[in-house]
């Protein structure tokens, strides 16, 4: 087994569960935390060496699937029925549901609640729209901290966009220039105009985590694995995760997930299933939970996790209105360069820069599907 592990706890609580799945089953389960797992699954694919079982990144998936590395095993799971829509739509590859999702995370807004008492706030000011967190961010921006901070990246911004009812793709064509998300970029632009939005390079962090523990960003757009860095590096912190405020055209987050991945042809299928099904069940998906933070794939193992973690209630409800972010094959080069495109955001015009992404996405779909 090949994963991509966030530390030690993650790392020693797979291993505890592969081992209590090998006791009942007199199977023996190698766990190897990869030090890249991208790099490494792909040269056990190029090796004709795959591991029997691994992490499947959400944005590798596509590549993989298209290029017929994987077995299409999830219909043939005992509970292929329980995991949430959204992480099904995600491991989909021409309309085949391939793999499980072991977990998910969505994004949400992190508040300081020092910072937000500090600036007279209460828990009514909560935003729920662009116009509302635009006023806090102002409100809670002074000589020593930014009111809002999140990464400079697609995977940040791409949410306004959405959530001013746009897309990128829509099927084959690339819908990058659409008026939505102009005007999900220009609400951005709006916010470092104002001086309530910087990135974590302006204020000498290394991500939005960092800016927020050290009390440079009031508020910050992370998933639910701030809590483990704000434990572990920040823990004098105090803070809340709520909803992303809804932007014109609805709420919208981004859900990121792995599913348990198999090489396509595995001499090992039938005891691999057997050790998915084990994994993906909610005893044990609330086991992760509780060790490493992450949110259990099937709707009722995600309702208990609401349930026993009530201050990260905010990440489970996103996944109703969750997009994925677009992911296909040819298609992580182009963000790289839309992520160094978006080095200018604060300077350049939204329509330029959404214009030249458009011309690069439908390039790469055209390959995709040539």
């Amino acid at each position: 087994m090949l994963i991509g592990s966030s530390g030690d706890a993650e790392t020693q609580a797979v291993q505890a569960a592969a081992d209590a799945w090998g006791e009942e089953t007199g199977n023996t389960v190698e766990v190897i935390a990869a030090s890249d797992l991208v790099q490494q699954l792909g040269q056990g694919f190029s090796g004709n060496n795959p591991p029997d079982i691994f992490y499947m990144p959400w944005d590798q998936f596509q590549s993989y699937a298209a290029q017929g590395f994987l077995e299409p095993y999830a219909s043939e799971l005992s509970n292929a029925g329980d995991f949430l829509p959204a992480l099904v739509e995600q491991f989909t590859y021409e309309d085949e549901f391939y793999c499980a999702p072991k977990d998910f995370s969505t994004l949400g807004l992190q508040i300081n609640t020092e910072a937000w008492e500090a600036a007279g706030l209460t828990d009514a000011d909560v935003p729920t729209d662009w116009d509302q967190l635009a006023t806090v961010a102002q409100t809670l921006t002074t000589d020593e901290q930014v009111g809002l901070s999140f990464g400079r990246e697609y995977a940040r911004l791409g949410v306004f966009m959405n959530q001013a009812g746009g897309a990128l793709v829509d099927g084959d064509t690339a819908t990058a220039d659409a008026a939505e998300n102009v005007e999900g970029v220009e609400y951005v632009q709006s916010l470092i105009e104002a001086g309530s939005l910087k990135f974590p390079q302006d204020l000498e962090a290394g991500w939005g985590g960092e800016a927020f523990g050290l009390g440079k960003a009031a508020m910050v757009i992370e998933g639910p694995w701030i809590n483990g860095a704000m434990e572990n590096d920040f823990p004098e912190r105090q803070f809340i995760s709520t909803e992303l405020p809804a932007g014109p055209g609805g709420p919208s987050t981004y859900a990121f997930s792995n599913c348990w991945g198999m090489p396509v042809g595995s001499e090992t299928k039938d005891a691999t299933i057997d050790l998915i099904e084990f994994l993906t069940s909610d005893e044990q998906q609330l086991a992760f939970a509780d060790a490493f933070g992450v949110i259990p794939s099937t709707e009722s193992g995600s309702a208990a996790y609401a349930e026993q973690f009530p201050e990260n209630a905010a990440f489970v409800a996103g996944v109703d209105y969750a997009a994925s972010p677009v992911a296909f094959q040819g298609a992580a080069p182009v963000f790289a360069d839309f992520n160094t495109q978006l080095e200018q955001v604060g300077s350049a015009d939204a329509a330029t820069l959404l214009d030249a992404l458009q011309g690069n996405l439908q390039s790469a779909l055209d390959a995709a599907n040539g």
